[in-house]
This record gives structure tokens, C-alpha cells and sequence, in this order.
């Protein structure tokens, strides 16, 4: 009997009350932006291994479950599959015998494992993050910028609306597309019958996600109105803690220590 999948499940804390869960969203943000740009810069693999071992240490201290990551659907591993092998064709140095390089491959190797340390990051932000918190940290972290006349507070309020509606969205687009599935079908026997049936199911999807995001728009705004208006949002209080400040250290020392691996040590500059 096989598995059932396990989906995706973003922007919804897992349960607990952690270290993790209780630092400031402001903190989380500051320490994904910061990490993010030391591994822009220098996305060595030392570099890597470093976040993984960062992103797995505190997973564990936020007790994050295995069952929260999501099923890799096959379709995707045979196109990870195609893009290794094409990428193997590529050749390039360094090379394990004559005429056999494994340059592209290792490339792709790093691009893959620097987009996957960059995603367990990103996710540990949504799982141990209620979204209510992100706009009124992002108002804080933004107001020096107010300054210049940039509606920060704007923004929060459009990035908070957005955080909220993508998952209410999603979920609404699965039950549409599972309803749409338990429809009966006509019968197509030939090709162009069954490429005909699939343009206009996947027409009505749209038209009716469409009709569907705009009355869960109406109803959010009625909520919203009826709660004091799109201010509250931003204006929740919010402030960091001495354990952020702690947090913070840890990201710090974290990002120095792969600043001086990338820049001094032979293994990360091939010397």
C-alpha cells in the first residue's frame, strides 16, 4: 500500500512554543537577509555545509517535525535526474580519468544544494512564524525609511494581506481542482478531443479561481473594515528581546565564521 503524500505546508507555524517560536519576526528576517547575502556572495560549499548545519541545528531546536517536509512529487527528482545528466554531458574540469570531466556536474550539485539550504532556511522562517507577525516587524524594521517618504507601513500592510491569502488561495484551488476531477466526463476518443477537453477544463479553473479570489477579496476587506481598518495591521506592537539580541550574535558569528572560511582558507578558494 502506498504512502499518502505528505503536500506542502507554508506560511502556518508548526506547534510549540520554542526559543524559536518566541524570537521577534524582525530577528528571523534579519537573520534569512543576512545569510542569504553571505551566500550570494560566496556560495562556497564550506559555505553551505555551514547553513546546513545552521538550518538542521535550529530545526532541531524548534522541533520541527520530519513529517512538515512535503513530498518530492516524482515529475520533479526525473527533471533533477535530466538536468544532472545533461549537466554531466557538459564535461569540464576537474576530470576523473582522460576525456571524463565532472565540472558540470559538480556545478549543478552546488546550484541544487544552495537552492535547497536557501528553501530550508526560508521554511524554517514559516514554520516557526505566525504571519500576523511579519507585518508590524516589518513596519519597525522600515522606519528609518519613513524618513524619505517611502510608505513602509504600506507595504506591511500588502505584504501581510499577501502572506494571508496565499495559503486561504491554495487550499481553495484544491478543493476546486479535487470537485472538478469527481465531474463526469465525456468520452474523448481521439487526440485532439482530449487536448480539446483539457483547454477548456483548464479555462473554467481559471474563470472560476478567479470569481473565487475576488469574494474571499470582498470578505477580507469587509474584515478588515469591521476591525478598525488596514492600520491595525501594521500597528500591532512589536519589539525584540534580549534573546533576539542573543539570536542575533549566533547569526553574526555564524556569517563571520563563513566570511573568514571563504576568504583565508585554502579548501574554499582551491589553493
Amino acid at each position: 500500500m502506498s504512502k499518502q503524500p505528505r503536500p506542502v505546508v507554508l506560511l502556518r507555524p508548526v506547534p510549540g512554543r520554542t526559543s524559536v517560536h518566541e524570537l521577534w519576526a524582525g530577528t528571523k528576517l534579519i537573520a534569512v537577509t543576512a545569510v542569504a547575502i553571505v551566500l550570494a556572495l560566496f556560495p562556497g560549499w564550506v559555505s553551505i555545509a555551514m547553513v546546513a548545519v545552521f538550518v538542521l541545528a535550529t530545526a532541531r531546536l524548534a522541533r520541527v517535525p520530519w513529517g512538515a517536509l512535503p513530498t518530492v512529487p516524482r515529475w520533479l527528482w526525473i527533471l533533477l535526474f535530466v538536468g544532472a545528466a545533461a549537466a554531466a554531458a557538459a564535461g569540464g574540469a576537474p576530470y576523473l580519468m582522460p576525456g571524463l570531466g565532472v565540472g558540470g556536474l559538480l556545478d549543478y550539485l552546488h546550484l541544487m544544494f544552495l537552492a535547497v539550504v536557501l528553501l530550508g532556511l526560508c521554511s524554517l522562517v514559516s514554520w516557526t512564524t505566525n504571519v500576523s507577525d511579519i507585518a508590524p516587524a516589518v513596519s519597525k524594521l522600515g522606519r528609518p525609511f519613513a524618513a524619505l517618504r517611502i510608505p513602509v507601513d504600506d507595504w506591511a500592510v500588502t505584504l501581510a494581506l499577501a502572506l494571508r491569502a496565499f495559503p486561504m488561495l491554495f487550499g481553495e484551488f484544491r478543493v476546486l481542482s479535487a470537485a472538478r476531477r469527481l465531474r463526469p466526463r465525456d468520452v474523448a476518443t481521439t487526440w485532439w478531443a482530449r487536448r480539446r477537453r483539457a483547454s477548456v477544463e483548464v479555462i473554467d479553473l481559471l474563470a472560476t479561481a478567479m470569481t473565487v479570489a475576488l469574494r474571499r477579496a470582498d470578505e477580507m476587506g469587509d474584515a478588515i473594515t469591521a476591525r478598525g481598518g488596514s492600520g491595525q495591521i501594521s500597528a500591532r506592537p512589536s519589539r525584540p528581546t534580549s534573546a533576539d539580541a542573543v539570536a542575533l550574535a549566533v547569526v553574526l558569528a555564524v556569517c563571520v565564521l563563513m566570511l573568514y572560511v571563504e576568504l583565508d582558507t585554502p579548501l574554499a578558494t582551491g589553493a
